[in-house]
């Protein structure tokens, strides 16, 4: 046996061996992703659960977290910070700290477009000299409707296969470094993958997941904040193994850069090339942003999935998740599809 798959079996003792819940308690719901996407999923969560965890993505490299990871070595924070302030109440406390480790500082000096949170974050990181510790405790002085985790716990170069990365040169394929990068190329993504290639995974995280009713992957940046969290080798076994039900929520429109002309089906197709063994359960998706039902129900079944489709998306047009609605889709797909769990 592996050194990995034993480790892995260990967490899943340890995840066993965790405090029991009562009959009438909320379902456990772990959420994995990165930036905005992972913002909307835990701001619609937190409405219908209150055990609740967050996996992020540590693969950032641009703005405030590249800077603080390039000068002081840490992990990006900005991710984690997100994830935090979606998790605040939405009483004066939680708005007010949601807002001031979101502000970002405006000068011509080296603090200019630092975020509060990132500060904060880091300056625990090295007063704590634990990850795991220094976040629980911003949740704790935000108030916040769950846990934050890093995926890994070091920070990762995403590193991307990409169809003419220079428009003089279409067809060409050649490898783009950095997140920021990948996440704006002109050219066509054809696969990722992450320096260290072995990271290890925060054993949190692991426990997390295997102690989990559900698992929501997704929305967001697909190939730089949703898949990657499959290329954390623990991670991705945990994900293989749980008996959590596991919802796939796709996102309201293709990404410009990264998922230009990517129909639905096609973001399926990507992550079960990227991790073949995944199994899904539910595929989560706008009614509106599907225009070919059939294909989509297709891919989906290729994972192992039923679609679920539903109007999530903010009635004003715009492409971005409406809380409420999100969280009612969720509450149902929970109450439909899931195995009758200690919650009800």
């Amino acid at each position: 046996m592996t050194s990995r798959n034993l480790r892995l079996r260990r967490l899943r003792r340890a995840a066993s061996a965790l405090p029991g819940r009562k009959r009438g308690t909320q379902p456990k719901v772990v959420a994995l992703g990165g930036g905005h996407g992972l913002s909307a999923s835990l701001t619609a969560l937190r409405r219908i659960t209150g055990d609740l965890t967050a996996v992020v993505t540590v693969a950032d490299d641009g703005g405030s977290s590249g800077r603080l990871r390039e000068e002081l070595g840490v992990l990006p924070p900005g991710d984690l910070r997100k994830a935090l302030a979606a998790l605040c109440g939405d009483d004066d406390w939680g708005q007010t700290w949601s807002q001031v480790i979101q502000h970002r500082f405006q000068s011509k000096g080296d603090l200019h477009e630092h975020a509060v949170g990132n500060l904060l974050i880091v300056a625990l990181w090295e007063q704590l000299g634990d990850h795991v510790q220094a976040l629980d405790l911003v949740g704790k002085l935000l108030g916040a409707h769950g846990r934050v985790l890093p995926m890994s716990a070091v920070p990762l170069e995403l590193q991307a296969l990409v169809r003419g990365h220079d428009p003089a040169h279409p067809d060409d394929v050649g490898t783009v470094r950095g997140q920021a990068t990948v996440a704006l190329t002109p050219g066509e993504v054809q696969s990722v993958h992450v320096v260290p290639s072995d990271p290890p995974a925060v054993p949190e995280a692991v426990a997390a997941v295997l102690d989990a009713d559900w698992v929501v992957l997704g929305p967001g940046s697909w190939f730089s904040s949703v898949i990657p969290h499959l290329l954390v080798p623990e991670l991705l076994d945990a994900l293989v193994e749980t008996k959590a039900r596991k919802v796939l929520s796709l996102n309201l429109a293709p990404q410009p850069g990264e998922t230009d002309g990517f129909s639905p089906q096609r973001h399926l197709e990507v992550l079960g090339r990227h991790a073949p063994k995944l199994a899904m359960d539910v595929v989560l998706a706008d009614e509106a942003a599907v225009p070919d039902r059939e294909s989509l129900a297709d891919a989906a079944k290729r994972l192992g999935a039923a679609v679920e489709l539903a109007p999530v998306a903010s009635p004003d047009g715009v492409p971005i998740h409406d809380p409420e609605l999100l969280a009612a889709a969720y509450d149902r797909i929970f109450r439909m599809h899931g195995r009758i769990g200690p919650w009800r």
